[in-house]
Parts: structure tokens; C-alpha cells; sequence
């Protein structure tokens, strides 16, 4: 490799050119990279922070209760204090590794509702509505069963549960005690109701964006994946991107691009990438002593999560994994079982069941969904409480609180700056309180009395508005499903840094194709509806250069 990549720094080595590189391996990238490479002609680059997946705890479901937290696996980033969480900072888990997230995630198969994607059309997105997108999620998947809903023979992989538990059968009767009535499906566009997720798995193991889109296609000659680097920045010259700097083992290289330079780095990623490249609010940029290439004071800006309440129920009578992964002999019959069958409670996701419910009659859709859990524990993390228990965590879907991401120093190396600001709205508030009333109210139904339910977190015996809201603040944390950052909008929308091809305004050649992409947070779990946006936007790539 020569050195002199120009822009002034000769200590930089040239890498090579190819037609399109991606930046980051995650559930987006995997995705870009495989539909990218597909023409053979095109050559493509991928570079990922983290390293492979060979890790066991990657790819036995249960291990995420190892990789959470777990530097090996998590970047460990950690937020600013939040005020609304009473001044607390929180864990910000995201995945280390090829896969990104969905390397370590809960695994959960969910689309969101169609109005949801109805609602981008509506901000002024075409081609983002709910019958537009979703042929994007039919390309890909690979569904157990599939269905007028469904499609099988994708690459994304979508199973039934390998594993049930006698207390969230019962919890389905309770919710159905509480007016909650059962759904088949959470995908068909109205997620309302109470039943069993669907999972990301096939025989037993975690299906990951690396094992279905990324790994298979590893052998195509014109693909490239370099894991292990850090993408310091995108290379803007006049007007339009063209190449990525990026180290590894105390060396600096410049890849270029005759194409597309295609961000897939995620929620949080993305943002400080923008800015560390000159692309950002232009005051921002200035303090950092950074260039200005695009003065878009929307970059970082309207962060969304899902904030989850965690109330903990004691419960007698009845296993838990709490009970079960207590005893020595119990762990060693659940590996037998994994390993022999593929079955038990090493299959599991952190949430087999769930609930998507209205908090109240101003609401037309669902906005509240519960994951319950046959277990209890402090965080994603810590260790399983020693007692039996469940939890029935609950998320705010559509929260009116924002919050933002941004580059804290100039140097690619430090961690960005987090401030989700939940809970900063009174009606993120009222939503709380609604949500921990409700979850009460589940487990004071009929059907969950023989087990005794006792309310260990928030506590019954806070019952006041005021109270609960406080308490929300206490036991309310990140369900890991940060978007927004960089959203699509409409020509004439301020804060919009994409238009509705997902390329970066006044920079040439520029895409992002991530959950940052998203302009409001959908009604669920996010892993799936990102995948459809970098599927989405990889034709879109096609189209737009005439393939």
C-alpha cells in the first residue's frame, strides 16, 4: 500500500478503492453488505469496530444474560444523568461484535404497526408506508410457518419458542382476565393483544444478521469484510464523500469509494460519525474544532428509546429460572437438554411473552407493550434475584420525550455523549404510571392466585400518582432500542439530515441506512424494522444508479 491519502495527512496508507463501502457490520450493515455484493461486479468493503462471533455465549440464545455488559460483547457506553430517571446514568448496551445488537439482543421477531410506517408516509416520506415497506420484511424472511403474512426460503429466520413455563401460561390468562384478548400474530400490521413472541433462532440457536446475511456470502470475490477497525471519519471533498479513514494496530488507512459510502453503524454510532466528518450543526462542529461540510443541526438530535419498567413480582409454587438456575443439578439437566435437544431454558429469550395494549382511550393503537419475563433480576447484567419471580416489563411505544447523541470530543476514540432525556414530558409520565396500574392489575387477576404474586419492585405500597411517577424514574431503563439520530424528513422540514432515499442532505455519494434513519420510533421491537430499512435502501442504491 502507498502512503499519501491526501487531505493533508501522509501518514495515512491507501487501502484500495471499491464501489460502495460500508461502515458497520450490525443488523444493517449485514444486510447492505449481502444485497451490495450481490452484484458481482460491484466491489464492496465492510468495516466493523468489533470482532467475530466466535464466542459460544453469541450464539446460545441465553447468552445474553454473558454478553450484557460483558466488554467482550457490549461497547459498554454509558448515558449522561437523567434527569427524568431521578439523575441517574444508565448502562447503553450495544454489540461488539459482526451482527452488531441482534449478536446479543432479545431475539424478538416484531414489525411494529402499520401506522406507524403509515404515520412517516404522512410526514412527508413516500415509499416509507406500511404497504410500502412491507415487502422489504417479506424479501428477507424465512418464517417457520409461512402464510399470507409471512414468507419462507429468506435469509432472516423466524421461529416458534423452544421452551414454556407454567407462569407466563398463566399470566396469559391473566391478561386475558384484565380485557387483554389473545392474537395470533404481532405482525400483521395491529400488534394488539397478548401471546408468545416469535424469535430470531433456528434449532435452538440465536439467528444473527451475521449468520444469515453476512457469513454465507463471505466468500464472494468482490466482498471485503475488515473487522477490528475504526472508522475515524468520512473523507469530504468538494461536496461529496469519498472514502473512509479508519485505524487498526496503531495504523491509519484510507479506503475510496467510487460509489456510495453507506453508514451502518447504528443509533449511536452514526451521529458522532456525522460530526467527526464535518457534518453536523455548524456551532457543534466549531466548538470540537471541526471542519463544516454540512451544517445539519439535526445530527444526534432526536434520540428515541423505548424506556422500560420493570415491575417485579415474587411468585411461590411455581418454577422460574430464578429457582431453576439455582440449583447446580438443574443447570446441568438444562446444558443436557440444550445440548441433546435443543430445547429448554438455554433456548430462551430474555422475553417469551407479550402484551400490546392501550394505556388509555386517547390512544387508537397500542402503546404500551409488556415482555414478560419467567425471572427477575436487578439489570441485564447482574445476577437472577434468589428467589422466584417474575417481571413484567413495560414500554411507553410512541414516547414524546427526546433526547440526543453527539460527538464529545474530536477524538474518534472517546465515547459519545448520551442523553436519552426519558421521561421529560408529562405525558411520558402519565404513561408510566398508567403502565405499573396496569401491570398490577394483571397480576391481581384470578388466574395467577394460587402462585401468590407479591409486588417486590416498585413496591405496593406506592399507590399515589406523584409517587408512581417518581418511582418510574427509579426502576425505568433502556429496552436497547435508540433511533432517530440522523432521520429521514421532508425537503422542507428542519432537523431532517435525510431525505426519503436515505442520502445525507448536501453531501454527495452519503447514505445512511440505520435505525438513526427512522424520523418516530416504532411500536416495537426495532431489530426487524432496521433490517428492512438498509433492504429498502440497498435497492434503492440499485435504482438510483440505474441497476
Amino acid at each position: 500500500m502507498a502512503r499519501g491519502a491526501g487531505d493533508g495527512e501522509d501518514a495515512i496508507l491507501e487501502f484500495g478503492t471499491f464501489d460502495d463501502i460500508v461502515v458497520g457490520a450490525g443488523s444493517a450493515g449485514c444486510v447492505m453488505a449481502n444485497r451490495l455484493s450481490a452484484d458481482a461486479q460491484n466491489r464492496v468493503l465492510v468495516l466493523e469496530a468489533g470482532g467475530r462471533d466466535n464466542w459460544i455465549w453469541f450464539h446460545i440464545p441465553v447468552g445474553y444474560l454473558f454478553a450484557i455488559g460483558n466488554p467482550r460483547a457490549d461497547w459498554m457506553f454509558r448515558t449522561e444523568a437523567v434527569p427524568g430517571l431521578n439523575g441517574r446514568e444508565l448502562a447503553y448496551p450495544r454489540g461488539k461484535v459482526i451482527g452488531g445488537s441482534s449478536a446479543i439482543n432479545a431475539m424478538i421477531y416484531m414489525r411494529g404497526q402499520a401506522a406507524d410506517y403509515d404515520n412517516w408516509r404522512q410526514l412527508g416520506l413516500p415509499g416509507w408506508g406500511w404497504d410500502d415497506v412491507l415487502p422489504f420484511f417479506h424479501k428477507h424472511q424465512d418464517h417457520v410457518r409461512p402464510d399470507e403474512h409471512h414468507r419462507g426460503g429468506g435469509e432472516w429466520r423466524v421461529d416458534d419458542p423452544r421452551m414454556r413455563w407454567e407462569i407466563l401460561d398463566a399470566i396469559v390468562a391473566a391478561c386475558e382476565a384484565a380485557g387483554i384478548a389473545r392474537t395470533p400474530d404481532f405482525n400483521r400490521g395491529d400488534n394488539a393483544g397478548v401471546s408468545y413472541f416469535q424469535v430470531n433462532q433456528k434449532n435452538g440457536r440465536r439467528w444473527s444478521a451475521a449468520r444469515g446475511f453476512l457469513k454465507p456470502v463471505l466468500d464472494r470475490s468482490n466482498l471485503a469484510l475488515e473487522t477490528g477497525v475504526l472508522v475515524e471519519r468520512v473523507l469530504i471533498e468538494e461536496g461529496r464523500a469519498s472514502g473512509v479513514i479508519f485505524s487498526r494496530d496503531g495504523q491509519r488507512f484510507l479506503a475510496r469509494s467510487r460509489g456510495e459510502i453507506v453508514l451502518c453503524a447504528g443509533a449511536v454510532a452514526t451521529p458522532k460519525l456525522l460530526e467527526l466528518s464535518g457534518i453536523g450543526a455548524a456551532e457543534r462542529l466549531k466548538a470540537l474544532d471541526l471542519p463544516v461540510h454540512a451544517n445539519l443541526p439535526g445530527v444526534g438530535e432526536n434520540l428515541q428509546d423505548h424506556l422500560q419498567l420493570r415491575p417485579i413480582f415474587r411468585v411461590e409454587n411455581v418454577a422460574t429460572l430464578n429457582t431453576e438456575y439455582a440449583r447446580w443439578w438443574k443447570r446441568i439437566g438444562m446444558a443436557a437438554e440444550y445440548a441433546l435437544l435443543r430445547r429448554g431454558p438455554l433456548t430462551m429469550a430474555p422475553s417469551q411473552l407479550g402484551a400490546f395494549v392501550r394505556s388509555g382511550p386517547e390512544y387508537e393503537t397500542a402503546n404500551l407493550q409488556f415482555h414478560f419475563q419467567p425471572l427477575s433480576l436487578d439489570k441485564f447484567g447482574d445476577t437472577l434475584h434468589p428467589f422466584g419471580a417474575f417481571t413484567a416489563s413495560v414500554c411507553n411505544l410512541r414516547p414524546s420525550s427526546r433526547g440526543h447523541i453527539h460527538a464529545a470530543s474530536p477524538d474518534p476514540r472517546a465515547a459519545p455523549a448520551i442523553q436519552p432525556n426519558y421521561l421529560d414530558t408529562d405525558e411520558d409520565k402519565r404513561v408510566a404510571v398508567a403502565a405499573i396500574r396496569l401491570a398490577r392489575r394483571i397480576a391481581q387477576q384470578e388466574p395467577l392466585a394460587k402462585y401468590r404474586p407479591q409486588e417486590f419492585k416498585p413496591g405496593a405500597t406506592i399507590t399515589d400518582d406523584d409517587a408512581l411517577a417518581q418511582v418510574a424514574g427509579d426502576i425505568g431503563t433502556t429496552i436497547f432500542h435508540p433511533v432517530g439520530t440522523a432521520r429521514m424528513g421532508a425537503d422542507d422540514e428542519t432537523g431532517a439530515v435525510l431525505d426519503a432515499r436515505l442520502r445525507v442532505r448536501g453531501i454527495a455519494g452519503l447514505r445512511v441506512a440505520d435505525a438513526s434513519s427512522m424520523p418516530r420510533i416504532t411500536s416495537g421491537n426495532t431489530n426487524s424494522p432496521t433490517m428492512m430499512i438498509a433492504e429498502k435502501g440497498a435497492q434503492m442504491i440499485r435504482e438510483d444508479r440505474g441497476g
